[in-house]
C-alpha cells in the first residue's frame, strides 16, 4: 500500500514538474519571439541598422552592430560559442588606439588606409604593418595597440567580434592598459604603494603616471610612433624580451615595461627557454592577393578559412569577399555549417530569405554600410542592382570550410539530383524536370535576370520567320533585278 501510495505521489511530482517546465518553455519561447520583434529592422527581418557607439574620442570612433544570438553557451565537443558582433573602426591621421586588451577575440579586415598593429605573442610584442585588405586576428585577453600611419587619410577597419570569451556585459569589454584619467587605465585600480613597488617608482611618479591622459581612448601621436617602421630591440644579453621605447616621442606603455617584466616573472610567464629564439608570428592575409574561388563573367569569390590562414581557427570564424557585376545574382543557395554576416562596400542591390516553410522571410534592398545576417540553413541570394556592381564582404561563424549548397544552377542540387524521384517531389514529368534545370548553363553567380525569356518554341519560330524572310527578300531581288 505505501508503495503504491508513493508511485501516486510520484507521478502527481512528475505531472506539476512537466506543467512548470513546460510553462517555463513556452515563456521562453514567447519572450524569444518578442525580441525577435523589437530587433527587427524596418528595411527587413535579417537587416542589422541597431549601430551602437563604444568608444568616442578626439581621434575616432568605434560603432557595433551586435550579432543575432543567444549569449556564449558550452557545446558538446567542450568548447564555447557565442555571437558575433560586428564593429566599425574609425581614426584619423597620425592616431593612436591606445594599449588595451578586451574580453573577445578579434578578426580585423582593413577597408581603407594603413595602419600599424602591435600585440602581445609568447610574451614578446610584435609588429605588422597592414594595408588595405588585409585580415588579421588578435585573440581574447592579449593586449593591443593601433596606430594611423596612412599619410593624411582616415583609417577603416571592419572587425569580426567572437563574444564566445566575453563577460556579456556589453558587445565587448575593454581593458586600457594605456590610459590615465579619461580612459582609466586598469592599473588605476591597484594600490598606490603596489604599483610603486611593481614599477620601482615613488608615489608621486605613479601619481604623474596614471593622471597624465584625458584625451580618450583614440588620441593624436607625433614622430615615430605614427611611422609604420618597426621598433628597435634591447640588447637581449641585457633585458630580454624588453622592447626598446626610448625612441619614441610617444608611447604610452613605455612605464609598463618594468610592471610587465616584474609580473611575467613573478608568475612564470617569462619564456626563459625560448628566449633567444625569435617569436613568429603570423603576416597578415590580403583577401584582394587571394585568387577567385570562383569567377566567372559575372563577378567573383573569395573565402578565407583556417586552411588558407591558421590563426582564424582560434576564433573560429570565416572571411569572405563576393563581387557582382550590375544585375548579375549570386545564385540561390544555404550555408549547412554557418551563419554569415555581411557589410555593403560598394554598389547596391537586394538581399532575398526564404523561412524553413518556403515563404518569403525577407526581400531587401541594400547599399553602401548596409549589415545583414543570414542564418545557418536559411535559403537565399543576392542580386546586384542594375545600375552598377555590388560588393559586400563579411564574416561565417565557423573558419571551417563551408561548403554552400547551391539550390539552382548547372552546379547545383537540383541538377544532381535531377532523377524521377525529384521529379515525383515536383509532381512533374521527368523530362520537363530536365528542361528546367538544363535551362542555365552558368553557375554560382549568375547573369542579370531578363524582363522575359524565350521559350525554345519561340526561339524556333523567329528562325523560321527569318530564314523565310531571307528566301522571300531574295526572291525580290531576283523579280527587279535578275
Amino acid at each position: 500500500m505505501k508503495k503504491l501510495v508513493l508511485f501516486f505521489l510520484l507521478v502527481i511530482s512528475c505531472g506539476i514538474i512537466g506543467s512548470v517546465l513546460s510553462d517555463h518553455h513556452r515563456g521562453r519561447r514567447e519572450r524569444e519571439e518578442e525580441e525577435w520583434g523589437e530587433e527587427t529592422s524596418e528595411k527587413g527581418l535579417f537587416i542589422l541598422d541597431n549601430l551602437e557607439k563604444v568608444v568616442e574620442s578626439e581621434g575616432g570612433t568605434v560603432h557595433v552592430v551586435r550579432g543575432f544570438g543567444s549569449p556564449a553557451t558550452w557545446r558538446f565537443d567542450g568548447s564555447r560559442k557565442g555571437p558575433l558582433h560586428i564593429g566599425f573602426i574609425s581614426m584619423e591621421p597620425k592616431t593612436l588606439f591606445v594599449p588595451q586588451y578586451v574580453d573577445s577575440g578579434l578578426v580585423l579586415f582593413v577597408r581603407k588606409g594603413e595602419v600599424k598593429v602591435g600585440w602581445i605573442r609568447k610574451d614578446t610584442l610584435v609588429e605588422k604593418q597592414l594595408k588595405m585588405g588585409d585580415v588579421i586576428q588578435i585573440p581574447a585577453g592579449f593586449a593591443f595597440y593601433m596606430v594611423n600611419t596612412g599619410e593624411g587619410q582616415r583609417l577603416q577597419i571592419i572587425c569580426g567580434i567572437d563574444a564566445s570569451e566575453s563577460l556579456g556585459i556589453s558587445p565587448y569589454e575593454a581593458f586600457y592598459i594605456g590610459g590615465g584619467k579619461f580612459p582609466r587605465s586598469v592599473l588605476a585600480g591597484f594600490d598606490t604603494r603596489t604599483l610603486a613597488t611593481a614599477l620601482n617608482v615613488t608615489f608621486e611618479e605613479v601619481g604623474t603616471f596614471l593622471g597624465s591622459q584625458f584625451k580618450g581612448p583614440i588620441v593624436y601621436v607625433e614622430g615615430e610612433s605614427a611611422e609604420p617602421e618597426k621598433r628597435k630591440k634591447h640588447n637581449k644579453k641585457d633585458k630580454p624580451n624588453l622592447i626598446d621605447y626610448s625612441d619614441q616621442t610617444f608611447s604610452p606603455i613605455k612605464p609598463l615595461k618594468h610592471f610587465v617584466g616584474y609580473f611575467s616573472r613573478l608568475f612564470g610567464y617569462e619564456n626563459v627557454e625560448n628566449k633567444d629564439k625569435p617569436v613568429q608570428s603570423p603576416d597578415p592575409y590580403n583577401l584582394y592577393d587571394k585568387d577567385p574561388d570562383f569567377r566567372n563573367d559575372y563577378g567573383y569569390t573569395v573565402a578565407v578559412d583556417e586552411h588558407d590562414y591558421e590563426p582564424l581557427k582560434h576564433s573560429d570564424i570565416g572571411v569572405y569577399l563576393v563581387n557582382l557585376t550590375a544585375g548579375s545574382m549570386l545564385a540561390p543557395h544555404v550555408n549547412p555549417h554557418a551563419t554569415e554576416y555581411g557589410i555593403v562596400l560598394g554598389g547596391s542591390g537586394a538581399i532575398q530569405v526564404v523561412f524553413p516553410n518556403g515563404t518569403t522571410a525577407m526581400d531587401a534592398q541594400v547599399s553602401e554600410g548596409d549589415v545583414f545576417w543570414i542564418p545557418r540553413y536559411f535559403p537565399f541570394c543576392q542580386v546586384a542592382s542594375l545600375s552598377g556592381p555590388l560588393e559586400f564582404f563579411g564574416f561565417t561563424t565557423s573558419a571551417g570550410r563551408n561548403y554552400p549548397q547551391f539550390l539552382v544552377g548547372s552546379n547545383s542540387v537540383l541538377k544532381a539530383m535531377v532523377g524521377p524521384e525529384l521529379a515525383a517531389g515536383f509532381g512533374v514529368s521527368e523530362g520537363n524536370l530536365r528542361d528546367l534545370v538544363d535551362a542555365q548553363r552558368e553557375g554560382v553567380i549568375l547573369p542579370s535576370w531578363p524582363e522575359r525569356r524565350e521559350s525554345e518554341e519561340e526561339r524556333e519560330e523567329k528562325r523560321r520567320e527569318r530564314e523565310e524572310g531571307e528566301v522571300l527578300h531574295l526572291g525580290v531581288r531576283r523579280m527587279f533585278f535578275g
